[in-house]
């Protein structure tokens, strides 16, 4: 549908009225110019250059049209800035239990906060008298961080998340491109100094203090990737099944906002938090669609979260958990979910578990499955620093 000139003048208080009244809980807006952002353009091209986001395989293309909001509408003026808090307490975990980012505890963000954003996109229409939205979240290629950055929601932090004075960086962003010129707010002029809690926290080093991210050692994006991870990365990827939070946990700001998230952001049930690792290294298509189908995990399959559960496991190093590991070497469908299995149990490196990867040996089949055992019989073999 074109978009048309609207019959009235709007402004930028009025804007800002719809959108809390649309809003079932606390959000933070702010308004950006929808000119073009050549430096945002120059610094993702410049990240994909450098192989950043060869996970999610970003190319110069997607530089051009992410600091462009015309990418999004035609004769775009202002881009509303959006900022959800999502912060909620996190359950007390046990024994073999997993670790999940905070945003993904509860149903999909990306449909709770779409559906909030069209709700006041379609205020705006209707008071403008004419079509004068488009609506993005994590769903088109906006550099959604530097426009909010831009219009002074808050400041992108070393760990490349955006900083709420307010919020911290535990908060969900969203977009609202208009043709609708509006008074827009003044970026905010703050860094994070001298504060490097974030980089030393990251146990991989993916942050490199300069305000970029090798998104490829990034546990959050291991654990997302859909093929094998790195052998050198997997000791360090501790306990996470999904995502990974532990730069924004020691974040100062972030740190002294607290828990400001609403009560759908909360973790549906312990588990959604805290999964049982042992249950999801047995999880299979069926079982996968009906726990995870409505939440931010539910998009990459159940082998991806059953490799993810192998690396946490060998992590525990707890030796208790060896006949389990045996039993996905033996019965897991996926060559994937076998080959990580494999390196588990050559990290915990008992008898048991040396036993059992060459007992497996002779009858696997699959090329990447036998390297993976035969190095681990050769890690599980050495002598020990």
């Amino acid at each position: 549908m074109p978009h048309l000139q609207c019959s009235e003048e709007i402004s930028r208080e009025e804007i800002i009225e719809l959108a809390h009244d649309a809003a079932s809980g606390e959000i933070e807006i702010r308004i950006a110019p929808a000119f073009v952002d050549e430096r945002t353009r120059e610094r993702l091209r410049e990240a994909f250059r450098r192989g950043d986001f060869a996970t999610w395989g970003y190319d110069d293309d997607r530089a051009a049209r992410a600091a462009d909001p015309g990418s999004v509408l035609d004769d775009a003026r202002s881009v509303i800035c959006v900022a959800f808090p999502y912060a909620t307490n996190a359950p007390a975990r046990s024994r073999f239990q997993g670790r999940v980012s905070n945003y993904a505890w509860s149903s999909d963000y990306h449909r709770r906060i779409s559906c909030t954003l069209r709700e006041i996109a379609r205020r705006i229409d209707e008071r403008a008298g004419a079509p004068v939205t488009a609506v993005a979240c994590d769903t088109k290629p906006i550099a959604e961080r530097a426009f909010a950055a831009r219009a002074g929601l808050g400041w992108i932090g070393k760990h490349t998340n955006l900083i709420s004075s307010r919020l911290g960086s535990y908060v969900f962003l969203g977009e609202i491109v208009t043709t609708l010129e509006l008074k827009p707010d003044v970026p905010l002029r703050k860094s994070c100094g001298a504060c490097r809690r974030c980089v030393d926290a990251c146990p991989t080093g993916a942050l490199r203090g300069d305000y970029t991210i090798d998104a490829g050692r990034c546990i959050a994006d291991l654990t997302q990737r859909t093929d094998s991870v790195p052998r050198e990365l997997r000791p360090l990827m501790g306990e996470w099944v999904w995502g990974c939070d532990l730069c924004q946990e020691v974040c100062p700001p972030t740190q002294r906002a607290g828990v400001r998230g609403r009560s759908e952001d909360a973790a549906m049930n312990a588990s959604a938090a805290a999964p049982d690792l042992l249950r999801l290294l047995r999880l299979r298509a069926g079982e996968y669609r009906r726990t995870f189908a409505s939440t931010a995990m539910g998009w990459r399959g159940a082998a991806v979260l059953r490799r993810n559960a192998a690396i946490a496991l060998g992590n525990t190093l707890d030796r208790a958990i060896v006949p389990t590991l045996l039993e996905a070497l033996e019965t897991d469908p996926h060559p994937m979910v076998r080959a990580h299995v494999a390196w588990a149990l050559g990290h915990i490196g008992s008898p048991a578990a040396r036993e059992g990867l060459q007992r497996h040996f002779v009858r696997e089949r699959e090329q990447s499955v036998l390297e993976e055992i035969a190095l681990a019989l050769q890690v599980s073999t050495a002598p020990k620093a």
